[in-house]
């Protein structure tokens, strides 16, 4: 691999009887990415600029022993389920029957508990340079969600730069779900200053507004007029110092959008540009919604790749997702899967240049 820095001696780990490894995956226009079977990780991304220089554009660790025994961010480049984001006091009902989940932020679950599929070993098949298959069974009762539930990802980069994901889960007993991506993005390079340049659009009307908890009120929320419009390709930073509850309640953006699209193939969700670079990614989803989190958590403190520090909003994650708290919540799409359901969704982050 020309570009790759990850080595994969230093991926090669036995956590809870399971081996970790790393795994290369290229496309003919030059793209490479690095992944890992612990959590399903992207651990690097090399995408070319407009004068053809390639950077990783994606934070992570150099070493396997930094994800298994993480310091502040846990969820770098993960696979996130069985539910992603957040789940009110982590219980949720089901078939009149009340289920208690790990709460590990705050009172509220998120992103699956303290051992959700980020922390686990994947069985992982690769095919060819560009294709690998990752696949879990999790246990009926693992982190208090009902049901075996298996699930397979495969991860394509593909000749036209696109990172693709697969999603398939089946069931044996009614649960929910919710899976998806945790990259953090910085289209300058990783740990290589703010985001809040970089031009965003989503493709929404409406988001879901939140409590002080990050839990969705259930309404959704025009965004016109406040500074949750990104309708149109703009600055991050340029609305972050408005009064405006939403933004102190989430330190700054770590919100669901309402997509403008129906299921089927993936459609437009979203647009990111870091202008001096040139690098443009866009993001397609069958989902319902899209969290956009702005790296408000971040404090330096602890180093990521290369030594590289991880600050106040120097990342960027675009979750492809259903809304967060959607047990609770009887007016949000249902996240319910039963037997003899498949559950299927695709997500895909294209990169060109400006």
């Amino acid at each position: 691999m020309k570009y790759i820095q990850a080595k994969q001696e230093n991926f090669q780990a036995i956590y809870k009887n399971h081996s970790t490894a790393l795994y290369y995956l290229k496309n003919a226009a030059g793209m490479e990415m690095a992944v890992t079977n612990f959590g399903a990780r992207v651990v690097e991304l090399w995408a070319p600029d407009r004068e053809g220089n390639f950077a990783d554009i994606v934070l992570g660790h150099d070493h396997i022993d930094h994800y298994i025994n993480f310091k502040g961010e846990r969820f770098l480049g993960a696979a996130i389920g069985r539910f992603g984001n957040r789940i009110a006091n982590g219980r949720f009902s089901l078939d009149g029957k009340s289920y208690q989940l790990p709460q590990n932020d705050g009172n509220n679950s998120l992103h699956g508990g303290f051992e959700g599929f980020d922390m686990v070993v994947w069985k992982a098949e690769q095919r060819g340079n560009g294709e690998i298959t990752f696949s879990y069974t999790s246990q009926d009762g693992e982190q208090g969600f009902p049901g075996n539930l298996a699930i397979s990802m495969t991860y394509r980069l593909t000749d036209e730069n696109e990172f693709y994901i697969s999603y398939r889960a089946t069931t044996d007993q009614r649960t929910i779900i919710n899976l998806t991506h945790h990259s953090f993005f910085n289209l300058r390079g990783h740990g290589n200053g703010s985001i809040n340049d970089h031009q965003l659009m989503i493709n929404a009307e409406y988001y879901t507004p939140i409590d002080n908890t990050l839990i969705p009120l259930g309404s959704l929320d025009p965004v016109a007029g406040t500074p949750m419009d990104f309708r149109q390709p703009t600055a991050i930073g340029k609305a972050l110092n408005e009064k405006f509850q939403q933004l102190d309640y989430g330190i700054g953006y770590d919100h669901n959008w309402v997509l403008d699209h129906g299921t089927g193939s993936p459609k437009p969700a979203a647009t990111l540009l870091e202008p001096d670079s040139g690098r443009y990614m866009e993001v397609f989803t069958t989902q319902p919604g899209i969290q956009f989190y702005g790296g408000n958590f971040f404090d330096g403190k602890y180093q990521g790749k290369s030594g590289r520090s991880y600050r106040y909003r120097e990342s960027l994650a675009l979750e492809t997702q259903h809304f967060p708290d959607s047990p609770n919540q009887p007016a949000f799409p249902s996240t319910v899967l039963g037997p003899g359901e498949t559950y299927a969704h695709h997500c895909i982050y294209r990169f060109s240049v400006k």
